[in-house]
């Protein structure tokens, strides 16, 4: 017996709440999979190239994540000293902008005494409560010296699992297909799929190499500005470009603040801000659209809200996910059809029906729109 459509709503609700309390909960072993699940369709189109030219899957398998483990250890060994020495030093660095900006502290700190005041003076005569400071001698480099395993331990799985869905070749998805009942279902899955890796993989593989294009030329500008950790900081801006909105804004306050605190001119430090600024901003409104955004049609409020989602409930790795994620989700709404109106809606104001329908022609042909 069907239930009332009254009850869908909070059945709805619940399975909402349920969803979200489930990613928050798993978040250690949901990240992994994530990343390794986005991995496998990144890496099926060269798979197949591979697998034709008469390359066992497992052999593939093998030689793809053996790239990802020589990338991850060239990472470690190059840039772990210069990031940790970042990090290490942000602490002295806010010091020393406190003493630099003097009165201004200052003048804070009164404000911030009279607002204390101001509470005490509305919460009456009552009992003060008692005030615990904590003070951690703990730095920075423990700190990192404490997630690391964590954060290697994560990798590590992500990859092995990679390579095992690698070296699946197309198993989950003939199961998949499989297991729909009708022809027409069937085809609609190998084209959700195909889309899928098509649009992810050109998606994730551009913005990489656009990524490492950015953050060489961020870390060669501070170079120029003979600003310290110039190496990190170029690693920085390679890593926080992956984070929509925010990365940018972020990379270019730590480059301003080491700037303003290691020169004595504060022109400079706004120099320093602005480089990195325009940088990002030449990549983000020239380079990145004239690559991928033709392929990646999307709402930019809801792009925010997600990744703000994401953030909540898997920090900053969960901002990096959080586009690629947005992405399948679109590509599955468009390609069924009691959920083109939510694709629709994903959309921007340019990815009308007529749009994609012309894409979806000049993609099967083989040619860019």
């Amino acid at each position: 017996m069907r239930a009332p459509k009254r009850v869908y709503v909070p059945l709805v609700g619940i399975f909402i709440i349920a969803l979200v309390a489930a990613l928050v909960s798993a978040a250690n072993f949901l990240i992994p999979v994530t990343a390794a699940v986005l991995s496998y369709f990144v890496f099926s189109r060269p798979r197949r190239a591979l697998e034709r030219m008469g390359l066992p899957n497992m052999v593939i398998a093998t030689l793809f994540t053996s790239i990802l483990f020589v990338m991850v250890g060239i990472c470690i060994i190059w840039f772990a000293d210069p990031v940790a020495d970042l990090i290490d030093d942000m602490p002295v660095l806010m010091r020393d902008m406190q003493e630099k900006l003097g009165d201004s502290v200052g003048a804070l700190a009164n404000l911030n005494e009279a607002a204390k005041a101001i509470d005490k003076a509305v919460d009456g005569g009552g009992s003060p409560a008692m005030e615990v400071e904590v003070v951690s001698d703990a730095s920075a480099s423990v700190t990192i010296l404490t997630m690391a395993p964590k954060v290697l331990s994560q990798v590590i799985f992500a990859i092995f699992l990679t390579f095992f869905l690698i070296g699946s070749g197309d198993f989950f998805a003939l199961r998949t297909v499989e297991s729909l009942p009708t022809l027409r279902d069937k085809r609609r899955a190998v084209e959700i799929i195909k889309t899928i890796e098509d649009r992810l993989g050109r998606y994730l593989g551009g913005i990489a190499v656009i990524n490492a294009g950015l953050g060489l030329s961020i870390g060669a500008s501070m170079y120029l500005w003979q600003l310290p950790n110039a190496i990190a900081i170029g690693v920085m801006g390679f890593a926080l470009n992956f984070i929509p909105f925010l990365g940018a804004v972020v990379g270019a306050g730590v480059a301003g603040l080491i700037a303003f605190v290691s020169f004595d001119n504060a022109w400079e430090a706004f120099g320093v801000f602005m480089t990195y600024m325009a940088l990002t901003s030449f990549e983000g409104q020239i380079v990145t659209p004239l690559m991928i955004s033709r392929r990646m049609q999307l709402n930019t409020p809801i792009l925010f809200l997600i990744v703000a989602f994401f953030a909540y409930i898997w920090s900053v790795v969960g901002m990096v996910v959080a586009v690629p994620v947005l992405i399948v989700v679109k590509i599955v709404c468009d390609e069924i059809e009691g959920l083109k109106p939510l694709g629709h809606f994903l959309g921007d104001s340019s990815d009308s029906p007529n749009r994609r329908a012309k894409r979806k022609n000049a993609e099967s042909n083989g040619t860019a729109t």
